[in-house]
């Protein structure tokens, strides 16, 4: 059995043994294509500006992998079309309709991109144009398969004239027009023709070629060859324009025992049925079976004693009853009460998510959909989506609560974090408090979450914009706490912020946890979001082109549930079958950095961790970076030193600390300059050094000296000194130790007065 798919890119080791094999088919099946070709294939993958076409790669692999074809489709979004380049079996896979099968998935694709025609070029089957028996039957077979389409060869023009003396065997520039009704115009193809001949075969074609080659279409609509090997009414038309990939769905079919038969509990069963019942006959999903995962993979981010709380609470608990948390250790939280009615309380933050005999047995299988699905995008699939329920992303490592009792937002980015950097997309209209828990001294695990602001919304103790991270994980934890009032215009501009910022952090995969919530008329939020905005925010997220995992969470306005969740996916799949090309990370290299002068109580530790990050200092230097934002803390302007901090989403990625020399008029010292090595090389030195001279001209200073070593260590950081404008001042010969000077600069400069 054979399965097509899609690969996006070399990330996952699935898809980089894949490509191993392509290439061998390759070098195998073409001796003749140049190896440096073949080479490129991932790299036409990672920069779609390698030749200015998008690639889009998709191979036929059996059950265990085997790739038996594969095929490499170029398009071209702005002008409209796209090409073949590749179509290709293993040694001994041809028959069966392999060739078929690649064919319209390519054709499926072309349709679904949009594209007005696909083109690709085929050796002609003309006795005088080919005198080898062998290689003309082939090309005939050839010709004779893709007329099954309706594809044919362009006539008419010197798209078949040698490019040099001698050559010989020039290929037709074959036309599918993909069932479209309307003939090629000349328009259209001649730019067709120049964008192949200029990027594709750029170092082949001089431009002179290309000239006469574009200039020799001039028939209006372009001549198209006539049938030779099939009759006109024989032509199959069986394109289709949905996406090749669908989307795996993996449903907790058993998420029904867990059901609280209590007025205004909104957390039901109805929630999962409603979407379910609008998503199936969509065609955009292809159902999963879940599978049984090792509980190892919750203690990962939850505490085992919490686990085995919620284990043994639930089993003991009679059927049909529930226990709700009323008592909460706010005085000691390091002695838990032994008494199980009040031991609740111990592990829960609120008074409504309860203990019932089902509530673990519902989430446990609810961590095998989530990991199922997880799995499937580290098998090679775009896209996968865990319709779970209860939901998660209200717990936190040892609490529950918000009717989650174990986060699969955090158990999926867990796991999916073994093989690269994982980003948590939070979208509904609640914080995800549990995933800001749970990775919040992190920095390979990016959390975002949009909601309305604590002041008015649940769990009203978290989800503040200046909570940010701590340690290593400073700045890698987002918030944009959102007003009581909301429309979908407004909130999209929000979630473009946390999607600037997700690019920027470049993960290798990107969660989702879905709220529905925020649609208009849910019990359990204030916000308007409609249909329409629902699939704006779907395409949105589409167009990062990331591996994304979404994992249900809220939506308790049963009405709409089923068509919103339709229309995010409608938008997500549009592009995230086909993404937009991606935002090289250093052209947002910048975007979020804030500065600030005023030090805080937080900023001694923060300036250590930074210098000492940086590899330059010894201990003793570290720790004179932190005495002096001390100073200045404990005497203000008295202590002589001030400060420039750069922060970028609340994480300190560099600073200087300068100050006026004593017994003088109008010169200042540059004491400290620090750059987090992230950020090495993006600019941020500079900037650091322009908004630090600025604050200097405004305070009356003329003259900035700093200094450093005369070590080979220290080579860039003197080139990167005189870079900004300073010039060697002196160097004072063994000042550090026997063959270590001080390199001493300075930068004259006008004041604000002239």
């Amino acid at each position: 059995m054979l399965k097509i798919r899609r690969i996006y890119d070399d990330i996952l080791s699935v898809d980089q043994e894949a490509l191993k094999q392509i290439k061998q088919i390759l070098r195998t099946r073409f001796s003749d294509v140049p190896p440096e070709e073949i080479d490129q294939i991932s790299e036409k993958l990672r920069n779609p500006f390698k030749q200015r076409f998008r690639t889009i790669l998709l191979i036929a692999e059996t059950m265990r992998r085997r790739v038996q074809g594969f095929t490499m489709l170029l398009h071209e979004p702005v002008i409209g079309f796209c090409y073949l380049d590749w179509i290709a079996t293993a040694k001994g896979s041809t028959g069966g309709g392999l060739g078929s099968a690649l064919y319209d998935s390519v054709r499926a694709e072309a349709v679904g991109l949009g594209a007005k025609g696909l083109f690709f070029e085929c050796l002609p089957d003309e006795r005088d144009a080919c005198d080898d028996p062998t290689i003309l039957k082939q090309n005939r077979d050839r010709l004779r398969f893709y007329e099954r389409y309706g594809a044919r060869p362009i006539i008419d023009t010197a798209y078949e004239n040698p490019v040099k003396p001698g050559d010989t065997c020039m290929p037709h520039l074959v036309y599918d027009g993909l069932d479209r009704t309307e003939p090629l115009r000349l328009r259209f193809a001649r730019k067709v023709v120049r964008a192949v001949l200029e990027r594709k075969y750029a170092a082949y074609c001089p431009p002179r070629y290309v000239e006469t080659v574009v200039a020799s279409f001039r028939d209006d609509p372009v001549n198209l060859r006539p049938f030779r090997y099939v009759k006109p009414d024989a032509v199959r038309t069986t394109v289709e324009s949905r996406s090749l990939e669908q989307i795996a769905l993996v449903v907790n079919a058993n998420h029904d025992i867990h059901h609280v038969h209590e007025r205004g509990y909104v957390e039901a069963p109805v929630r999962v049925r409603s979407i379910l019942k609008v998503l199936e006959p969509s065609g955009l999903f292809a159902r999963i079976n879940p599978r049984l995962f090792a509980e190892k993979y919750i203690t990962a981010v939850h505490d085992s004693d919490l686990v085995n709380y919620l284990r043994r609470a639930c089993k003991e608990m009679p059927e049909g009853k529930s226990l709700y948390p009323y008592i909460f250790p706010l005085r000691n939280k390091t002695r838990p009460p032994k008494e199980p009615s009040v031991l609740s309380g111990y592990y829960c933050i609120d008074t409504f998510t309860p203990i019932n005999k089902n509530a673990y047995p519902a989430a446990r299988q609810g961590v095998n959909c989530i990991l199922t699905a997880a799995s499937e995008i580290l098998a090679g699939r775009r896209m996968a989506y865990a319709l779970v329920r209860p939901p998660g992303h209200h717990a936190e490592r040892r609490a529950f609560g918000g009717f989650c009792y174990f986060n699969n937002n955090a158990i999926a980015a867990q796991y999916l974090s073994a093989h690269g950097k994982v980003a948590i997309l939070d979208i509904d209209y609640h914080h995800g408090n549990g995933q800001q828990d749970i990775f919040y001294r992190r920095s390979d695990v990016l959390t975002i979450s949009l909601h309305g602001h604590p002041t008015f919304a649940y769990p009203y103790f978290t989800g503040f914009e200046e909570e940010c991270g701590e340690g290593e994980g400073e700045g890698f934890n987002m918030n944009l706490p959102l007003p009581e009032k909301l429309d979908g215009a407004c909130y999209l501009k929000d979630l473009d912020k946390a999607l600037r910022r997700i690019r920027q952090f470049n993960p290798q995969f990107l969660v989702v946890a879905l709220g529905l919530d925020t649609a208009k008329g849910d019990p359990t939020g204030t916000w308007q979001l409609l249909g329409k905005d629902f699939e704006a925010n779907g395409r949105r997220i589409g167009e990062l082109g990331l591996p994304t995992l979404l994992v249900q969470e809220g939506g308790y306005r049963v009405r709409t549930l089923g068509s919103n969740a339709l229309r995010f996916f409608t938008g997500l799949a549009a592009t995230g079958a086909h993404p937009q090309t991606k935002h090289p990370p250093d052209k947002e290299r910048l975007h979020g950095v804030k500065w600030r002068r005023e030090v805080t109580s937080q900023d001694p530790e923060r300036v250590g961790r930074l210098v000492d990050l940086t590899g330059f200092f010894h201990p003793e230097e570290v720790e004179v970076a932190r005495e002096l934002v001390q100073e200045r803390l404990a005497k203000g302007d008295l202590s002589g030193y001030h400060f420039m901090m750069a922060e970028q989403y609340g994480r300190l990625v560099g600073y200087t600390c300068y100050g006026p020399i004593p017994c003088t008029q109008k010169s200042f010292d540059l004491y400290w300059i620090a750059v987090h090595p992230d950020f090495h090389r993006k600019g941020l030195g500079r900037r650091l050094i322009v908004e630090t001279e600025a604050l200097i001209r405004k305070s009356g200073g003329n003259r900035i000296y700093v200094d450093t070593s005369q070590r080979d260590q220290y080579a860039s950081t003197r080139a990167f000194y005189e870079s900004c404008g300073y010039r060697l001042e002196t160097v004072l010969k063994d000042f550090y130790a026997p063959g270590d000077g001080k390199v001493i600069y300075c930068k004259e400069m006008l004041t604000e007065q002239g």
